[in-house]
Order: C-alpha cells, then sequence, then structure tokens
C-alpha cells in the first residue's frame, strides 16, 4: 500500500518540486505561459472531457451535487472558525472553500484512479471553479460582475462541451484527438507552475498558514465522509470525493485576495503552507480510499 501511494504522489511531488528548484535558480517568468493554460489548454482539457462520446452528465449529477455540498460545507465550517476565533472571514471563508483542485486534483485522480477518473475529475473541477468564479469573486467584492467572471475560456469551454454532450454532436475523432492533445499541455504545466509560485511566496503568518493548512483537509474530508452518507456514488467516485476534499487550497485564492485586497499575506501563507502540508494528508486520504 505504501508503495502504491508514493508511486502515485511521487510524480505530482516531482515536477512541483522541479518547478520550485528551477524558480530559485532560474526566476522564470511563467506570466504568458500560465495565461496559455488559463485561456487555451486549461480549456481545451475540460472540453476534452467533456465533449467526449463516453461523458454523459447525468451519470455524474450525485457526483456534482456532493462535490457542491464539500465546497459549501467546507465554507460553512471556515465561517464558523473564522467567527468564534475572530477571524476576517474573507480571508478563511474562500481557501476553504476553493482547492487545488487543478493543479494536483486532475493528475492525482488520473495517476490514483486510471484515465477513466479524469470525466469525474473534471466535473469537480467544474464545479469548484465556476462558483469560484462567480460567488468566491463575489465574496471579495459584492459589487463584482457574475456574469464577467463566467466568461473565462475555462467556464465557456465546460458550456461548450455540456452543449456537444447533450445535443449528441460527436465531434470528429481526429479533431477531439488534438483537442485533448493541447489538453495534455495543462497537468504538467499546472504542477510545474505551482512549484515556481511556491517559490515566490513567502511565509508571513504562520499561525494562521498552518491552522488553515490543516482544517481545510480535515473539513473536506469529513464533509465529504457525511456526504457519502446520504448521497449514492459508485466506488470510485466515492475515492474522488474524499480525495477532493483532502486537496490544499488553490492558489487561485491567493491571486483573488491579492486582486481585492483581502489580507493576501495570510492567505499566500496558507496556501504555501497547505500545499507543503499535502505530503501528509494526501497519503492518508489515498490509504483511506485505496484499500
Amino acid at each position: 500500500m505504501l508503495v502504491r501511494i508514493v508511486s502515485i504522489l511521487f510524480p505530482l511531488f516531482a515536477i512541483t518540486a522541479l518547478g520550485y528548484f528551477v524558480a530559485r535558480r532560474m526566476k522564470p517568468d511563467l506570466s504568458h505561459a500560465n495565461r496559455l493554460n488559463l485561456e487555451v489548454f486549461v480549456p481545451a482539457l475540460v472540453f476534452g472531457a467533456m465533449a467526449g462520446k463516453d461523458f454523459r452528465l447525468a451519470d455524474y449529477l450525485p457526483l456534482l451535487l456532493a462535490g457542491f455540498g464539500v465546497i459549501v460545507a467546507s465554507g460553512l465550517i471556515g465561517w464558523l472558525a473564522a467567527r468564534a476565533l475572530g477571524i476576517a472571514t474573507r480571508t478563511l471563508v474562500p481557501p476553504m472553500m476553493f482547492n487545488n483542485c487543478g493543479n494536483l486534483g486532475l493528475p492525482l485522480a488520473v495517476l490514483a484512479f486510471g484515465d477513466a477518473a479524469l470525466a469525474p475529475a473534471v466535473v469537480l473541477f467544474v464545479v469548484s471553479n465556476l462558483l469560484h468564479f462567480s460567488f468566491g469573486a463575489w465574496l471579495l467584492d459584492p459589487h463584482s460582475s457574475w456574469l464577467k467572471a463566467w466568461q473565462s475560456p475555462p467556464v465557456l469551454a465546460t458550456f461548450a462541451g455540456l452543449a456537444v454532450g447533450l445535443a449528441g454532436v460527436e465531434v470528429w475523432p481526429p479533431l477531439l484527438t488534438s483537442i485533448k492533445m493541447v489538453g495534455d499541455i495543462s497537468i504538467p504545466l499546472m504542477l510545474f507552475a505551482l512549484g515556481v509560485r511556491l517559490a515566490e511566496s513567502r511565509i508571513n503568518a504562520v499561525g494562521f498558514g498552518l491552522f488553515g493548512a490543516v482544517l481545510r483537509p480535515l473539513a473536506g474530508m469529513a464533509a465529504a465522509w457525511a456526504l457519502m452518507r446520504v448521497i449514492e456514488l459508485p466506488e470510485r467516485e466515492q475515492a474522488l470525493l474524499l480525495v477532493f476534499g483532502a486537496l490544499p487550497p488553490a492558489v487561485l485564492n491567493f491571486m483573488f485576495a491579492e486582486r481585492y485586497g483581502q489580507e493576501p499575506d495570510k492567505v499566500a501563507s496558507m496556501v504555501l503552507i497547505g500545499n507543503l502540508a499535502a505530503v501528509v494528508f494526501l497519503p492518508v486520504a489515498l490509504a483511506l480510499v485505496l484499500r
């Protein structure tokens, strides 16, 4: 079991570590690469997964509901903790709700459960991103436009993939293969960029960072476990949901906090320590689901 868990997680942490050490030595500017990933490669990944002939949204509605529930429950736990401890709710709640289901979640799902797990993992990724770009942005700035947020390329690719799938249109196989090949660029680039981001980040609020880094996966796994008791899911999707709950805060939380001036140093510390703490929490989650 230990060997299997290490073999699953090693590629994730190896590529992230490569990004970290390259950033420390060469200080690369990945702003253009990250923009390409967000606007080209990730949309291709999402569209390719959702427009395939094997993808049927109706099959994943229970998982979609469960993923939504994990996000909301994690946010509620964060809100209660923030209120009890006198922490700004807008600082703690978004990183509690929105986890690293892109950079870590998608490659982890494929490595742990095979290529067939990509489609349900994309469903969880889509739910999280739709909420992050809409409710998450509104939470930090009540005057932000939900419509503008939902015009981001990954969201548009989601709607396009759903439209193609629901209409029963079969994309020309060579074209779909090309789209999937472009989408395949996104996962290693996400991991490499995560390492670069970790190298550039600084920990200025260690106490807050440690607290959030521990509370986020514990709350997520507890919410996933509770929801699995009330929502019937296939065994593989149960495993995916528990791993989804264990994921650390998304790097995008720091970008949003910086953009809206919501204590970005604290959020950066939570994101950085949380992703480092994934070395502990992801093996625990995998040990629970790979029995």
